[in-house]
C-alpha cells in the first residue's frame, strides 16, 4: 500500500484533521538535530492533525504542538542513550545521535516507546521500533501510517473483557463490565483522534 494511500485510510478513521495552520519550516530544527529528513507520512499525518492522543493510547507530538516533537526527542534519547551505556549487551538498538540510532516519536499509555530505525538511506523506507517497557524490543516492519493502522486496528479487536484481569473478572457484576465497557476502560476501543 503507498504510504499516501494508508495516510487516506488514517483520515477515513479519525474524520477529517482540524484546521492547523502548517508553517514551511515546521521540521527545520527537528529534521537538522536528527541530521536527515523524517519519514514524509509521519510528518504529513503531524501536519494533518497535529500533536495528539490516537484510540486513547498511542501520543504523538508535532515540532510546534504543546509537547514539542524536539524536547521530547532530546529527552529520551538521553534516557535511554544512558541506559544503554550501562548495558549494551542487553539492547540490540543504539540511539540518536549513535549511528543509525533510534530515533524517538512517540508512546503510548502502557509504557511502551516508539522509535523510527533508521536502517535505510530513504526515511520513507524507516522501520518503526517499540521499546516495549520491561521487554524485548519489537521491529515494525513498515511505515508510521502502516503502524498506526495496525496499532488502531488491534485496540479494535480486542476481547470485550481487554484491561481487567482474570482475578478481577470474577468479582464484577454484569452492570460493572458494560460500566467500564461505557467509561471505555476495558474492550475494543474505536479508533479516534483527540489534539491536545
Amino acid at each position: 500500500m503507498g504510504r499516501m494511500a494508508a495516510l487516506d485510510d488514517l483520515v477515513r478513521l479519525f474524520g477529517p484533521p482540524p484546521l492547523r495552520e502548517a508553517v514551511a519550516d515546521d521540521w527545520a530544527e527537528v529534521e537538522a538535530y536528527v541530521g536527515s529528513a523524517l519519514p514524509g507520512d509521519f510528518k504529513a499525518f503531524l501536519d494533518a492533525y497535529g500533536t495528539g492522543l490516537i484510540s486513547g493510547e498511542l501520543v504523538v507530538f508535532h515540532p510546534r504542538g504543546s509537547s514539542p516533537l524536539l524536547d521530547r526527542m532530546r529527552g529520551i534519547h538521553e534516557s535511554f542513550g544512558g541506559s544503554w551505556r550501562r548495558d549494551p549487551a542487553e539492547y540490540p538498538f543504539r540511539f540518536h545521535p549513535a549511528p543509525g540510532g533510534l530515533i524517538s516519536w512517540g508512546y503510548d499509555y502502557s509504557g511502551d516507546e516508539h522509535f523510527f530505525w533508521p536502517c535505510d538511506p530513504d526515511p520513507d523506507r524507516w522501520k518503526v521500533v517499540t521499546n516495549i517497557n520491561g521487554g524485548d524490543p519489537e521491529v515494525f516492519d513498515g511505515p508510521f501510517s502502516d503502524f498506526v493502522l495496525a496499532f488502531v486496528e488491534s485496540l479494535r479487536v480486542v476481547d470485550p473483557h481487554h484491561g481487567i484481569t482474570p482475578d478481577a473478572l470474577e468479582f464484577l457484576e454484569p452492570e460493572d463490565l458494560d460500566e467500564l465497557r461505557e467509561l471505555g476502560e476495558i474492550g475494543p476501543v474505536e479508533p479516534s483522534f483527540e489534539p491536545f
